[in-house]
């Protein structure tokens, strides 16, 4: 017997209902109504909707699918960013795309094998041609390649999908989605001066001194190194915890800091231990104001998901010495490093509440054609997991940096960052955004950060 292709197999069905029914509030049952027909369906309606589907498609890993775009305006849909379209998977459309039909409504375009391609990360499995950090880049998807990497394009097409529903069962109440800004901080680096050795430290200001003119650097060193025992010295230049909090505060947000827990490249991984009494005070402090401790996973685990497991029972039984106790836990990968479907093994067995890894280094965007989060799938077991995946847009130093997009700190950058924000605003998403707490060095840095947060 045939193996059935990815795209059809149950379980994807059924994820696929959940994601539906997250976006919608409504239960919608999906099954193949005949071969390359997906048909959507609610109890106790005669109406459905076809959707007509290409499995073997979406089914394909890699990004060397054909691309068109569809002026949904010029057929009487509402478009989310008011422009037309991408339609990822084909190299042309039928007009009109959506029908009419006397038994409800037939859609030409596989919407739901899209979403399943993009949130699966289907594009990813078994590629080869990594980065200098075992990444899938930005430059190698199809979103970066056909120009809509800046555009939540899955959350654009269920858009439409949503239109499709309601004039087709107008007697449902569809769910009402509200904008949402998330912040979240990588702790690479909580202190500049007080942990690691003394080379190291020599080596920062040198570094500090030379290249960046700070010339306090000399005085501050010692002082800092010092006095960091119980707790991170308030002239640390790293030490922006209280300030982050205060920002997140008076925009009555949560922020997130993530943790690193573990050493498996001492290059690449923190300085610190997370046991050492001033970041078990820092934890503490962060807990006590309301705000979120999560993991981040040191550089070598993406492909262990054993070793995330190892490092999320040292964050939570230090958090349980501590007393500080939390719903969920989550964090992301260190470097971004993720190997789809691997790194979410870890993530999984660990017991972990979600994820927030899948943006890109090179580029920010919508690595996942979302800014919802959604339950995780497993594309080549076709399997749900526990875990959440929470996408992340942008990271600060991957518009500011030049060894990424180079914008700096000044209105380009500002722009770049806005633009992304309100493409999540448009289709009433989430914008999930990650400053580490050591790139706040200059006013421009903190400006353009409270900018951001408050437009």
């Amino acid at each position: 017997m045939k193996a059935q292709p990815t795209w059809q197999r149950p379980a994807i069905l059924a994820w696929l209902q959940q994601i539906l029914l997250e976006r919608f509030g409504q239960p919608v049952r999906l099954h193949f109504a005949e071969p390359g027909i997906v048909r959507l369906a609610t109890e106790g309606s005669a109406t459905y909707i076809d959707i007509c589907t290409d499995p073997a498609t979406f089914s394909r890993a890699g990004s060397g699918l054909p691309c068109t775009r569809w002026n949904g305006a010029a057929e009487g849909w509402d478009m989310a960013l008011g422009r037309p379209l991408p339609a990822p998977g084909a190299a042309r459309l039928q007009t009109p795309l959506i029908e009419d039909a006397q038994t409800g409504y037939r859609i030409y375009y596989d919407v739901l094998g899209l979403t399943y391609w993009m949130l699966s990360r289907q594009e990813e499995v078994g590629y080869a041609d990594l980065d200098d950090h075992s990444r899938f880049p930005a430059s190698a998807s199809h979103a970066f390649k056909h120009a809509y990497l800046d555009r939540p394009l899955v959350d654009e097409w269920l858009h439409v999908l949503r239109q499709v529903a309601q004039r087709a069962w107008p007697q449902l109440s569809f769910k009402q989605h509200c904008f949402e800004l998330k912040v979240s901080h990588d702790v690479d680096r909580p202190s500049r001066y007080g942990f690691g050795g003394a080379g190291n430290i020599l080596r920062k200001v040198a570094g500090d001194f030379l290249k960046r003119h700070d010339f306090k650097s000399p005085f501050v060193a010692p002082r800092v190194r010092l006095n960091t025992q119980t707790c991170l010295h308030p002239d640390d230049p790293g030490n922006t915890f209280d300030w982050i909090m205060d920002v997140s505060e008076r925009q009555g947000l949560v922020s997130a800091f993530y943790f690193i827990c573990g050493r498996t490249d001492p290059d690449k991984d923190a300085d610190y231990e997370p046991e050492h009494p001033a970041i078990r005070d820092l934890m503490g402090r962060i807990h006590k104001r309301g705000h979120e401790i999560g993991l981040h996973p040191s550089f070598g685990t993406f492909n262990a998901p054993d070793l995330i497991a190892v490092e999320a029972t040292r964050l939570k039984r230090i958090c349980a010495e501590e007393g500080i106790e939390q719903d969920a836990w989550g964090g992301r990968m260190h470097y971004l490093r993720w190997e789809t479907p691997t790194t979410m093994y870890g993530w999984e067995n660990a017991g972990m509440t979600y994820d927030s890894t899948l943006g890109y280094a090179d580029f920010p965007g919508f690595r996942c054609g979302t800014c919802f989060e959604y339950p995780a799938l497993d594309p080549i077991a076709g399997k749900q997991l526990n875990l959440r995946i929470r996408p992340l847009i942008a990271m600060e130093c991957t518009v500011m940096n030049q060894r990424y997009v180079g914008l700096g700190t000044g209105p380009e950058s500002l722009a770049r960052f806005l633009q992304l924000k309100d493409a999540c605003r448009a289709v009433g998403g989430t914008f999930t955004l990650l400053w580490h707490n050591s790139e706040f060095a200059t006013p421009e840095s903190r400006r353009l950060y409270q900018d951001v947060l408050a437009a």
